[in-house]
């Protein structure tokens, strides 16, 4: 007797803010198109609280978050995940890419590293990737390797063109050696890496769906080399458009976004319909959360398939 065919994996999507500050009209984009997207798969919509990087952290924020989300009423079908109880699962991890060679220890400082790019020509740019020269890394000779400082990063060999497809904005390709270089895993001061964690939690949440800003996608080919290296499964990937500020650069808690103005039903619909009209989604007459979520599931839809037409055309 033959087995059927594999049946795809039901769709589960989330949402995983860092705690350094409330949500803000960026934000917002990004946790009503992941909510949507679940929702019109027939889905399950999970939060995760990236709250890994401690020192950035606020105390509090991850409720007042949380707060916000179900003012809009994008409520979990799960209770919350926090990264920062997970760092044994996180290090379980790196010990397998250090088991397997793909992880090495480095001990250069950013200054380091910096003149290091310079003496190859490469001058640091603001808000540019800094392109990891591969001091530190092992070579065949037994040269490289880190100096013997006491306190070490552990960063991934990375290797080899990475190619992907997004469901907006189409096929994509990236070389990360050239374009990132070996990439950090865990910092010297002790704090886990978002590229890990998130690699690891999104497969152990069974996350078959990213849907994200567009400023992570250049993220998109590491988490591919990591899920790779560690034998896990590669999610669908959506980059959503972003919320720019008066400088064009991206919307965000750094440069001064300024938090969701939520305090009653209106101000909620008013917050839904701008991260809605981001999206492309219609102006939509509601008075309530709930039946503005309602009245978007189907336009998202429409949206999505137009995304699926225009990848196949």
């Amino acid at each position: 007797m033959s087995a059927g065919p594999a049946r795809a994996p039901a769709y589960v999507g989330r949402f995983a803010p860092s705690p350094t500050g409330p949500l803000h009209a960026g934000s917002l984009v990004a946790a009503l198109a992941s909510w949507l997207d679940a929702r019109s798969h027939g889905g399950r919509w999970l939060v995760r609280i990236e709250d890994v990087d401690t020192p950035r952290c606020v105390a509090g924020m991850d409720a007042v978050i949380l707060g916000q989300l179900a003012a809009c009423g994008l409520e979990p079908d799960a209770p919350p995940c926090w990264q920062s109880t997970r760092g044994d699962v996180y290090a379980q991890a790196l010990q397998t890419l250090i088991d397997t060679g793909a992880a090495y220890p480095c001990d250069c400082t950013r200054r380091e590293i910096d003149e290091a790019l310079a003496a190859q020509g490469v001058v640091h740019e603001r808000f540019a990737e800094r392109i990891y020269p591969g001091t530190c890394r092992p070579r065949p000779d037994g040269t490289g390797g880190p100096r013997g400082r006491s306190r070490v990063a552990w960063r991934l060999r990375a290797g080899g063109v990475v190619d992907w497809d997004d469901r907006r904005l189409g096929p994509q390709q990236q070389d990360v050696a050239s374009a990132v270089g070996d990439f950090v895993l865990r910092r010297a001061d002790g704090v886990w890496a978002y590229q890990l964690a998130v690699v690891v939690d999104d497969a152990a949440q069974g996350v078959t769906d990213v849907v994200r800003g567009e400023d992570l996608a250049d993220n998109t080919a590491r988490q591919i080399l990591l899920q790779s290296a560690l034998g896990l499964p590669t999610p669908h990937y959506l980059h959503t458009p972003l919320v720019r500020g008066a400088d064009g650069h991206k919307l965000s808690k750094q440069n001064g976004a300024a938090p969701l103005e939520l305090g009653d039903a209106t101000h909620a619909v008013g917050a839904l319909q701008s991260a809605g009209s981001v999206l492309g989604l219609p102006a939509i007459s509601a008075t309530a959360p709930a039946a503005w979520l309602a009245a978007a599931r189907p336009a998202w839809h429409g949206i999505m398939r137009g995304f699926a037409t225009r990848s196949t055309s």
